[in-house]
């Protein structure tokens, strides 16, 4: 029997992979549960593992004692003796149980304790070993489909791929073969709960690692990816290696290690970019296939003006905007597309704004817009810094200010800038007018408008001068 014991011990140690010290705790326990519920709950009962003998031994520990009142409690010093020749009274003494003396009931509680003590291990064990593998592509069998999440056998455990992390339009069946990104493992009550995903970019740059050999081994690193699920993906790569080419390296011969990735992902387009310490060069690669004309750069906003010709904007915007989209993504910047039509309109917009300034000329305003200042920024600026712009000195950028300031607190630079938006509406809502006519009514509006400053400032110097004179 004993060694029978040790038989079954090692066996479930070898095929549920669980310690042998908590199966042996596990049996220590229950046999301690079913004693205490033979012989009382208030019973001092412990449990050993017997190396030699290979069993459980169950003792009872009891006081020694010159005369018995309590035979469940205490022991005589005479029997205390026979067990151990140098006991005292006093002294807390275990009295071996006879385990074959239990009950149907005890027995069954301590079945239960033991397949309870093995399942929290077992438990424990898919846990840890499934936490480790966090942020690892794992394979396996769709088991069913349960209201659209996807529960799959990973052999020791199940997973579930829930519905918001399915590529859009894919469908598995029983004994489908899954491949996903594990995002999460939690315990539960009910057992580790392990969460996969087929959208995240991660996936995407795990696939990459499995089919690219440069990139599993570091040669080539893929720097950022941005995924639309189903429809289109971006990655930026890059060689450590002169002498590796980081798209020819994914690529692989005749498309073949891309078209492996693409092929688990369901057709997914995937545009191979190559990365950038210069953002602005990174954001041009990120927009392709279409041509960049030119970028301007707000680092306070962290975004970017993309000015691309007026055929490439579809082109730039892609379908549904998902090629800016995910050059966004993928660069981190915020990306504004504009074809060049309407960029030039633009730069004569602010231009125009600049000019209602007095003695802001065309040259003027010319320089303040390529140095990127606006009316706002003229005000708030320090003069040191619009003196830096050519045809300034700090005389001349000191005079602009105050005049900026005063268009601001006037009301009049935001008359301006609200009958311009007016007239650009004009120009692309219903009974819309030509570009060249919305462009003359704006530069006489302009006109009048400085003329009228002008007469202003005039009646206001002679009115002065009158009643310096009469003074």
């Amino acid at each position: 029997m004993a060694s029978e014991l040790g038989r079954v011990i090692e066996q479930v140690e070898k095929d549920k992979s669980i310690d042998k010290a908590i199966l042996i705790e596990a049996l220590e326990s229950a046999l301690v549960m079913a004693a205490k519920k033979k012989y009382g709950i208030d019973k001092e009962i412990e449990a050993h593992f017997n190396e030699e003998l290979g069993e459980i031994e169950l003792f009872q520990f009891k006081t020694v004692v010159e005369q018995v009142d309590d035979d469940g409690t205490e022991i005589s010093y005479e029997e205390a003796k026979e067990l151990d020749p140098d006991v005292s009274a006093g002294d807390s003494i275990g009295v071996k149980l006879d385990t074959n003396q239990f009950g149907r009931i005890a027995a069954q509680t301590a079945k239960q304790v033991i397949i309870q003590k093995v399942r929290d291990a077992e438990r424990d064990i898919i846990y840890n070993e499934f936490n480790i593998r966090k942020g690892e592509v794992v394979h396996g069998e769709c088991r069913r489909v349960e209201k659209g999440c996807v529960v799959v056998n990973l052999g020791r455990t199940d997973a579930i791929l829930p519905t918001r992390e399915q590529i859009p339009g894919e469908s598995f069946r029983p004994h489908d073969r899954v491949v996903g990104y594990l995002i999460d493992v939690q315990q539960t009550p009910r057992g580790p709960k392990i969460v996969l995903s087929r959208t995240c970019p991660e996936l995407l740059i795990q696939l990459f690692k499995q089919e690219v050999p440069e990139v599993n081994e570091g040669i080539v690193q893929i720097k950022s990816a941005a995924r639309e699920p189903g429809m289109r993906a971006k990655i930026a790569v890059v060689s450590t290696d002169p002498d590796v080419d980081p798209v020819g390296a994914c690529v692989g011969v005749k498309g073949s290690r891309v078209q492996n990735v693409v092929q688990e992902l369901r057709g997914e387009k995937i545009d191979i970019v190559p990365w950038e310490e210069d953002e602005t060069r990174f954001v041009c690669n990120a927009l392709a296939p279409a041509e960049v004309i030119k970028v301007r750069v707000d680092e306070d906003n962290h975004s970017m003006d993309i000015v691309v010709a007026d055929n490439q904007l579809s082109l730039a915007i892609g379908k549904r905007g998902q090629n800016v989209k995910l050059a966004s993504m993928l660069t981190g910047w915020k990306l504004d597309i504009v074809s060049e039509s309407k960029m030039s309109q633009r730069q004569d917009d602010a231009k125009e704004l600049l000019k209602i300034i007095e003695g802001v000329n065309d040259t003027l305003a010319q320089s303040l817009y390529q140095y990127g200042f606006t009316m706002e920024q003229l005000a708030n600026n320090d003069v040191a810094v619009i003196a830096t712009v050519p045809g300034f000195n700090e005389e001349k950028a000191k005079e602009v200010q105050d005049k900026a300031k005063e268009l601001i607190a006037s009301g009049k630079y935001a008359e301006v800038k609200s009958k311009q938006q007016e007239l650009l509406r004009m120009q692309a809502g219903p009974g819309r007018r030509s570009k060249s006519a919305v462009d003359e009514q704006l530069k006489a509006e302009m006109k009048a408008l400085q003329e009228k400053e002008k007469t202003e400032a005039e009646a206001s110097a002679e009115a002065s001068k009158e009643d310096s004179s009469e003074s």
